[in-house]
């Protein structure tokens, strides 16, 4: 049998000390290998004979040296996106998701009739028409296109107020995000287990910080690797009173809970977890969209 031109313990620590590192994310290439499946490939074919490990290594050169990031997945940019305001947004795909890069903030519903801007914390109090607000009744151009607007529930129910083209998404299109990222390695640790995807998610700048290990507040430099870029808007409760803008960014989902209640999606600075709860549909929380 022909001896292999490479040095078997040689690979085999080679592939140890590439193993170690790609653990704390995934290296992709055309093959979509995870650090997983790659050692299971070299465990298959270095027992076999010349041409299976020349193959072997053939895959473990383009593992590395095709990869855009020794990490994670480059973000995906798709066509941006215009709203009836003329707003323009950025997008990115995620799987087979096209999501809106930041937060919505359209005046008017995609048939041209006005969103009912509320800045009084009495009308707003438990109100059960459709509204919107910005946090803290800002007037800043740069901070209203940063974090967005905030949209009570019976905005969102309308379903005219994503971009033509576009919707809210559901609680099952968050979960099929949420579950995309996780087995593509986005979680903090690079593992494909468990919900450890916000910092991937989250924007680099603006959250509180936080040294709770992989939370979205810590070493926030390595945030948003999705190219998502969640703010941390905050929120307006149900009693017209402003809260957490720095600590959490909150998502409404086009998914009712209870007749007083529906679902929504938030990071917090303090973990690294996406997450979910209810509230109720009086409560104005930030949106994005997700193609049709």
């Amino acid at each position: 049998m022909q001896k292999s031109l490479i040095n078997e313990k040689v690979i085999n620590c080679f592939l140890s000390v590439l193993y170690y590192f790609l653990y704390r994310g995934t290296i992709w290439c055309v093959f979509g290998m995870t650090p997983d499946s790659l050692c299971r490939f070299y465990q298959d074919t270095v027992k076999g004979d010349y041409m299976q490990k020349q193959v072997f290594y053939i895959v473990l050169f383009l593992s590395v040296f095709c990869a855009k990031n020794p990490f994670f997945p480059e973000p995906v940019p798709d066509e941006p996106l215009m709203d009836i305001d003329g707003n323009v947004y950025q997008t990115v795909r995620i799987g087979n998701q096209v999501w809106m890069a930041e937060n919505l903030r359209t005046t008017r519903y995609n048939d041209g009739t006005p969103v009912s801007l509320d800045t009084s914390k009495t009308t707003w109090t438990y109100t059960k028409t459709e509204k919107y607000c910005y946090y803290g009744n800002i007037t800043n151009a740069d901070s209203i296109r940063k974090f967005g607007a905030l949209y009570n529930w019976f905005a969102v129910n309308t379903k005219k107020l994503a971009p033509s083209g576009w919707h809210i998404p559901t609680y099952a299109e968050w979960d099929t995000l949420q579950n995309y990222m996780i087995s593509k390695g986005y979680n903090y640790d690079g593992v494909t287990t468990g919900n450890k995807i916000g910092k991937s998610l989250a924007a680099k700048t603006d959250w509180v910080t936080s040294t709770n290990t992989g939370a979205v507040g810590n070493n926030q430099e390595q945030n948003n690797s999705s190219g998502f870029s969640a703010f941390p808007g905050g929120m307006r409760y149900s009693d017209g009173g402003f809260d957490g803008i720095g600590c959490r960014g909150s998502f409404w989902t086009a998914t009712e809970c209870t007749p007083a209640d529906s679902r929504y999606r938030y990071l917090n600075f303090s973990n690294g977890y996406l997450l979910k709860s209810y509230f109720h549909k009086s409560c104005g929380f930030s949106v994005r969209c997700v193609r049709d």
